[in-house]
């Protein structure tokens, strides 16, 4: 399993090329071998994405795009994700426009088949991200149980912090969509000022061990660090404290 950096917890640092290019020599110089393009500058071309990740070493493994332009251009996202050698096309959540409930889901599901049909074909997978609130139940199942049982070819980026903030078991999760989690996000969780809130890996309180255990029988290529809020720490030392805490142990 191979760590890399979730690129959204430095969003701020990746609005320009230029702070596109100094932000990617910083994250390999802490040790990453390889990141998920998310939140960085709309303006900075996808080659030139692809030469700057390429020349610092890194490989580009995965995307959040725009869930509606998987949707709508697929043609255009299948173009781009060759241009950056990735073949994992993740969204970050279901769009609003979708209501959370059993029909919302399912309109939900039919709309992204024949994008993830269409990227199939194209040897490359649709990933879904997952935050709290698909652990909610519409009727008798959640909708993540929905999105397992009833789009197939649909792959996971399952996230540790946000299926613990749902009351979930991660290392469960992992274990329940073993072969579909190629990709996961590592973040932390911990507790300050009576509130829950994002920490550096193996930082906090999630019990790391059987999560780690579950990743790699569950075929897990690679983890991704994200911390959306450093709490104030500057986002390049947390996620090289992170990395410092994986180090040798995965």
């Amino acid at each position: 399993m191979k760590i890399g950096a979730q690129l959204f917890t430095i969003r701020d640092f990746t609005q320009t090329t230029a702070d596109f290019a100094a932000s990617m020599k910083k994250i390999a110089d802490i040790g990453y071998k390889c990141v998920q393009i998310s939140g960085i500058g709309g303006d900075i071309a996808i080659k030139d994405v692809a030469d700057i990740c390429a020349s610092n070493g890194l490989e580009i493994v995965i995307t959040h795009t725009n869930p509606i332009k998987v949707r709508d251009q697929i043609d255009a996202v299948i173009a781009d994700h060759r241009t950056m050698g990735a073949k994992y096309v993740g969204i970050g959540a279901m769009p609003g426009e979708y209501s959370r409930d059993e029909a919302g889901v399912r309109k939900f599901i039919a709309d992204y088949t024949p994008a993830s049909n269409a990227l199939k074909e194209a040897g490359m997978l649709f990933m879904y991200h997952n935050h709290d609130f698909e652990w909610e139940k519409y009727g008798t199942k959640r909708m993540i149980e929905y999105l397992i049982d009833e789009f197939p070819d649909l792959g996971f980026i399952l996230d540790t912090y946000w299926v613990q903030a749902a009351g979930g078991d991660p290392a469960a999760w992992f274990n329940k969509l073993a072969g579909r989690i190629p990709v996961v996000h590592f973040k932390d969780m911990s507790w300050a000022k009576g509130s829950r809130r994002m920490a550096e890996v193996m930082e906090g309180n999630l019990n790391w061990p059987p999560i780690f255990e579950a990743c790699c029988n569950g075929g897990v290529d690679y983890a991704m660090v994200e911390q959306d809020d450093c709490n104030g720490v500057d986002p390049f030392v947390a996620l090289q404290t992170s990395f410092n805490n994986l180090k040798g142990v995965i």
